[in-house]
């Protein structure tokens, strides 16, 4: 395996009484400045800092910019593209639409599925679940904020079709939901050629990222896993949101993004086990075989982490769980099958699954700064191993944690995060890991 370490920062570290320089790491982790107090001296300097001279006292106001004002009223590429699924602008916002329609109605329909007795269980109290009504009624404005944009020609809202049979396997699969649905935002927000709209979606992700941390909180996972959050590809989060929209509005504005083959990770670990490694290989510990499936969740007691008792081990909702037993670790073999493209997926069945690489050869696993190559063994027809790999983002902190995504690729591509659409050519099927 090799690792392909996307870029590197050392901050800076000052203080009155020593000479600032990059961030210090010993052996026992940071070592603290010998000095934390107001400064003494006299300033050398006073000031912002000032150019020879300024043209004016501000700036005048310009026209929009074309770009921020375009209007795309057909719903469909006006344009040829410069690439294959790369009509930007319109279709990004349009596929923020659909993630937007689907949270809002997937907060509210567990609200109102479970009984109260069932909330209480799994360890979510009345006040708990006024948070999610909250999120369900930020996700009204968000929908409302992204339609505004695209007018007439927005996506309209759809049924879906959801995995989830118990309370944990409902706030389970919000936090991959939400996971896909941030990462999606941030693979593409550099990108848009309108800034403005960038501005808007900024104040929209930045909730959306708060929800996430929520709905592991209350999975009983830790709510910050990494340092670093990971951006993906537009088509990476079509192909997991798809699977769950089960049918559309006549006339919806249909999107231009790809729909990979599925990736299932037949021993994706179960956030619900005390030991969540300790899951069967044959993909039964997922409540379905869709990529944002939920980890099943009716254990036995003695499996079940939801009511263990002593802290590393229970995982019902609180601020942090620490788990004794992390849920995956560098050199753990994971197990895989794949479907074949051309599968039929998303609104009325009309979407493609479709891929244009060869022969899968290695894994590729997207998180944080890093995108890093494990080899793929293969044991038979669409179905292989590989091995967990180790390495670290800075310091102590793992390139493997959180809710992620894997792929199959044909080639070891050396990308950054800034441009990680190249290897969607390379992508022969697309799965959602659950490792921290």
């Amino acid at each position: 395996m090799h690792y392909l370490l996307f870029f590197f920062h050392a901050g800076a570290l000052a203080a009155p009484a020593f000479t600032g320089g990059p961030v210090i790491i010993g052996e026992n982790g940071y070592t603290s400045a010998p000095y934390h107090g107001p400064y003494t001296g006299t300033p050398t300097t006073t000031g912002a800092v000032m150019a020879p001279g300024t043209l004016a006292p501000s700036i005048e106001p310009k026209p929009p910019n074309p770009t921020a004002t375009y209007y795309n009223a057909a719903g469909v590429p006006q344009q040829p593209m410069p690439a294959p699924y790369s009509d930007w602008d319109f279709e990004s916002i349009a596929l923020g639409v659909y993630q937007e329609y689907i949270e809002l109605d997937l907060f509210h329909d567990g609200l109102a599925r479970f009984t109260d007795a069932e909330f209480t269980a799994a360890g979510l109290d009345p006040e708990v679940r006024s948070l999610i009504q909250f999120m369900a009624n930020q996700e009204t404005g968000h929908a409302t904020l992204l339609s505004n944009m695209l007018g007439e020609a927005a996506p309209k809202q759809c049924v879906y079709d959801y995995p989830y049979t118990t309370v944990r396997e409902w706030v389970d699969f919000m936090q991959r939901v939400t996971r896909y649905g941030e990462s999606g935002v941030w693979g593409f927000l550099a990108h848009l050629d309108s800034r403005e709209v960038a501005q808007l979606l900024s104040q929209s992700i930045a909730t959306e990222a708060r929800q996430q941390m929520v709905f592991r909180q209350m999975a009983g996972l830790t709510p910050m896993d990494v340092w670093f959050e990971n951006g993906w590809p537009q088509s990476w989060q079509w192909t997991m949101l798809a699977p769950y929209v089960s049918y559309c509005p006549e006339g919806t504005t249909r999107l231009a993004w790809q729909n990979f083959p599925t990736l299932r990770i037949l021993n994706n670990p179960n956030i619900n086990r005390v030991d969540a490694n300790n899951t069967a290989q044959d993909g039964s510990e997922a409540v379905g075989d869709r990529i944002a499936d939920p980890s099943r969740s009716n254990l036995t007691s003695g499996e079940s982490c939801i009511n263990a008792q002593g802290v590393g081990v229970n995982c019902q909702a609180a601020i942090a769980r620490n788990r004794t037993q992390p849920l995956s670790y560098p050199g753990k073999r994971v197990f895989f099958d794949w479907e074949a493209p051309g599968q039929a997926v998303g609104p009325n069945n009309s979407y493609i699954t479709s891929t244009t690489a060869g022969e899968p050869k290695f894994v590729a696993w997207s998180n944080q700064l890093n995108l890093t190559y494990s080899p793929l063994t293969v044991t038979g027809a669409q179905a292989g191993w590989t091995t967990q790999p180790e390495g670290f983002v800075y310091d102590d902190e793992g390139i493997i944690n959180g809710t992620m995504a894997v792929m199959l690729t044909d080639t070891d591509l050396f990308v950054t995060p800034f441009n990680l659409t190249q290897l969607n050519p390379h992508i022969v099927a697309l799965g959602l890991y659950q490792a921290g």
